[in-house]
């Protein structure tokens, strides 16, 4: 039997939860090719690494390995606010998505969003929520989102 090209990539390309071990798959190197991120220690890392996971399913990272090369090949994070609105509703907060340049066009972004979307959720959120520059407006619309006001933002560093 054939295995055609989707599903020979879906089995190189799944998406799963950030283990410890990702720091030596290129994770850091990756969330590098989005914004400013200096090297970390693998003590920080374990450190980051052990604290979101006390937040159990409220922060979830989720990455692509690529099966062939080991490597970390996208990325990206949804935490769960509680809220007293709503009933005491709860909106899931998409952050930090990135996929390597070398795999760019394969669809793995639309993994990484469908993968995040689906646990916020699951998890019980009415809404997903997420920030993106103008460049990637087209892309999330193609993934179900939608323009909404404005964004604000003040920096401290």
């Amino acid at each position: 039997m054939q295995t055609t090209n989707s599903s020979a990539e879906e089995e190189i390309f799944r998406v799963r939860k950030l283990e410890i071990s990702d720091k030596n798959r290129g994770f850091i190197e990756l969330l590098q090719q989005l914004t400013v991120c200096d090297s970390v220690s693998h003590e920080r890392f374990q450190e980051r690494f052990q604290e979101l996971a006390k937040y159990g399913d409220d922060h979830l990272v989720c990455v692509i390995e690529d099966d062939k090369s080991g490597k970390i090949v996208a990325t990206g994070s949804v935490f769960i606010e509680k809220k007293f609105i709503r009933n005491c509703g709860k909106v899931g907060h998409i952050e930090d998505v990135v996929v390597d340049s070398s795999v760019r066009g394969k669809q793995l972004g639309k993994k990484i969003i469908g993968f995040l979307t689906d646990h916020a959720q699951l998890t019980g959120c009415y809404k997903v929520i997420l920030d993106c520059s103008i460049d990637n407006r087209q892309f999330y619309e193609k993934c179900g989102f939608k323009q909404k006001e404005v964004q604000m933002v003040k920096y401290f560093i």
